[in-house]
Parts: C-alpha cells; structure tokens; sequence
C-alpha cells in the first residue's frame, strides 16, 4: 500500500516538473548584456515603482510605526506610573524608525538612481 501511494506522488512531482519546464519562458540578453536587460526593465517601470511606494508603502509603514511608538509610550508611562523608573529605549527605537520611514522618500530615490 505504501509502495503504490510513494508511486503515485513521484508521478505526480515528475508530470509537475515536466510541466513547468514546458511552460517556463527564458529570457535571452545579448551574449554578455544583461545589465543593459535589467537597466531598461528598471527604466521602464521606475515611474509606476516610485508612484506606489510613495503613495502606498511609506504610508502603510508610517502608521504602522506611529500606532507601535504610542502604544509602546503608553505601556512604558504605565510602567513608571506602576515601577517608578521609565524606560526610554524601545519609544527612542520606534521614534527614530518613524522619523526615518517618513523623511525616506526625500532621499531613497536618489540612492537607488
């Protein structure tokens, strides 16, 4: 039973590697040009790329780390309130990631060209 069930997966996995060796396409630079390849596909989608990690992204992750630094000042003020000593690392940690994600679209463009 084990025999014909061990059979039956290796069939299946050769018939799915056949298949995608049929189905895959195989992208052909000019004999040592494949920079010039990737450098246009950039080129070409750069303006879209820019446009959704400005408007979507930087965004999604601003709010994202401002919600994570005032619910993590609110637990570090309730643990002076309750201990008497207020720890500042992990709101410093979480204010500098904020401040990072959203002065980042001022200067990400240019680093990455």
């Amino acid at each position: 039973m084990k025999r014909n069930k061990l059979r039956f997966i290796l069939a299946v996995v050769a018939v799915l590697a056949l298949l995608a060796g049929a189905f895959c396409v195989t992208a052909f630079a000019a004999p040592g040009d494949v920079a010039t390849a990737i450098e246009g596909t950039w080129n070409s989608a750069k303006g879209q790329i820019q446009t959704v990690v400005n408007k979507v992204v930087f965004p999604a992750l601003t709010l994202i780390l401002a919600v994570l630094f005032f619910v993590k000042l609110a637990g570090c003020y309730f643990d002076y309130k309750k201990h008497g000593q207020f720890e500042i690392t992990a709101p410093a940690i979480l204010f500098a990631g904020l401040l990072l994600v959203m002065t980042a679209p001022l200067y990400i463009w240019q680093i990455i060209g």
